[in-house]
């Protein structure tokens, strides 16, 4: 129950970012294919359902294979649940995904500490809630501490980097994922 692979699997995800991935356009993948924009169009936004042997056509067209795209598609559930590994918290340093799959948010749960030394800069939004203990932040040069129960939102874009400072800490991160064109590129001053 709440398995996520019971579901039937959306392919019209993969098929765009195999798309994208190759820099075509749908009227490319169209002539390629045999099959008309409109219908590319709402495969892709999951209004219609290619039968093999459209999928096969737009496999084709995009250089791969109807197999490869069934494995790449997005399980077509809105409810997923991922449990903790144990009842009792292991505070051994450890990063696990809150989110399983291919989609358009990502989270992680990080449990002690990491590589401090670590700059991480993501392309989109990301907000860092502190579940437990402490964290030290820097973030575009100013430095930032935070506590059980606070947050903060960083950018796209924005270069960062944080430390627990205390040895059971817990972060939870949340962001837009990578894949997402959430936020334009913005000019750095």
């Amino acid at each position: 129950m709440g398995d996520h692979k019971e579901q039937p699997l959306r392919v019209g995800a993969a098929v765009r970012r195999r798309r994208r991935a190759l820099e075509l356009t749908l009227a490319v993948v169209a002539e390629r294919s045999g099959l008309s924009v409109p219908f590319l169009s709402q495969i892709e936004n999951e209004r219609a359902r290619p039968s093999r042997s459209s999928l096969e056509k737009v496999a084709d067209a995009l250089r791969t294979t109807a197999v490869e795209l069934l494995a790449a598609a997005d399980p077509a559930c809105s409810v997923d649940v991922v449990h903790a590994e144990g009842p009792e918290p292991d505070y051994a340093p450890r990063m696990r995904s809150l989110v399983r799959g291919h989609h358009q948010m990502h989270a992680q749960e990080f449990t002690g500490d990491h590589d401090a030394g670590r700059e991480f800069q993501y392309r989109n939004d990301q907000l860092m809630y502190v579940a437990d203990g402490a964290v030290d932040v820097e973030a575009e040069g100013r430095a930032y501490r935070l506590g059980r129960g606070d947050t903060l939102y960083l950018t796209g874009g924005v270069r960062h980097r944080w430390r627990a400072t205390v040895a059971d800490t817990r972060v939870v991160v949340v962001a837009v994922a990578e894949h997402i064109e959430a936020v334009r590129d913005r000019p750095r001053r």
